[in-house]
């Protein structure tokens, strides 16, 4: 099913949206929410314990899972969809701003202007979807600042003393982390170690955001704004977080039921959810199979062209 224009485009997801029934999916049990509160904690707790005995590569998986479920918990608080209160959402993001060391309440507001105008001029977070895959690798930086810069702007007076406030708990952090480094004797060797690896972690983590979380789920979307993903494993070890043209359809709905809701996506409009984060094993296989013949094609050529130019006539 093909969409010419952004007309049809939107016509078609919103005739997808009136089919699908989605009002239950709102609804978590008191099992669920304590769930979402406590899922990143254990995972930052394993991580710092693995780093204070050297084992920086579990260190670095469980740091990468304490990642991806805060960011998940800080994704559904954005859309207030945790299950807890609003004074409780605002705790929570206070807390993971200082653990993940960025400012998630200016990233809220350039969140909601991404659901407002979805790859649109003003959408500064879904920027990176349209440039090549290598440039949204390499502009993670950059990319932060931005972000910084325009949510400030997108904030009301709350929010940005809110912002404030993240920025000063995070500089604290950095300075106690500098002062246990160059001031301290051995007695806090482990737990220096420990915040040497948890920042340099979180720094680089913060510097993929852009080609993980935007560029993987948005580039290249013919039908609607965002992929998904199907892939079992994935989506256990992205704690559902690539559901992702099913959130931005239905952005009330909590990352717990979201594997429901593809599954009555897929019936009532598949055509919204064919276009998958990762790539089937056919389009890989066919993709090699297109390099391997243009290869081949340029060897063949370079084989001729080293040819004498007048034998070549006479053969």
């Amino acid at each position: 099913m093909k969409v010419d224009t952004a007309h049809d485009k939107n016509r078609v997801i919103k005739n997808a949206i009136g089919l699908v029934k989605w009002q239950d999916l709102r609804q978590l049990t008191h099992a669920q929410i304590i769930y979402n509160v406590v899922l990143p904690y254990p995972f930052l707790l394993l991580s710092w314990w693995f780093a204070s005995n050297s084992w920086y590569v579990l260190a670095g998986g469980a740091s990468y899972l304490f990642f991806a479920a805060a960011f998940r918990q800080a994704h559904d608080g954005y859309h207030h969809s945790l299950g807890t209160g609003k004074r409780m959402t605002t705790a929570l993001l206070l807390v993971l701003s200082v653990l993940l060391l960025t400012s998630l309440h200016s990233i809220r507001a350039t969140h909601r202007e991404h659901h407002r105008n979805p790859l649109g001029d003003s959408d500064i977070e879904g920027s990176l979807a349209k440039a090549m895959w290598w440039q949204a690798m390499l502009s993670g930086v950059s990319y932060r600042l931005a972000i910084y810069r325009q949510g400030w702007r997108l904030s009301s007076r709350r929010n940005q003393r809110l912002i404030y406030l993240e920025f000063g708990l995070i500089a604290s952090v950095l300075i106690l982390a500098i002062g246990l480094i160059l001031f301290t004797g051995s007695a806090f060797t482990v737990l220096a170690q420990v915040l040497i690896y948890h920042i340099v972690t979180m720094v680089l983590a913060n510097a993929s955001v852009g080609i993980i979380a935007v560029w993987s789920v948005h580039h290249d979307c013919e039908e609607t704004v965002a992929r998904t993903e199907r892939n079992q494993l994935i989506n256990l070890l992205t704690f559902n977080l690539l559901y992702h043209v099913e959130h931005h359809l239905f952005p009330a709905v909590p990352s717990n039921h979201l594997p429901e809701l593809a599954k009555r996506l897929d019936i009532v409009a598949p055509h919204l959810t064919k276009q998958r984060v990762l790539p089937k094993k056919a389009v890989v296989m066919g993709l090699i199979g297109n390099r391997l013949k243009k290869i081949k094609g340029g060897s063949k050529k370079s084989k001729d062209e080293n040819e004498c130019p007048i034998r070549k006539h006479f053969a």
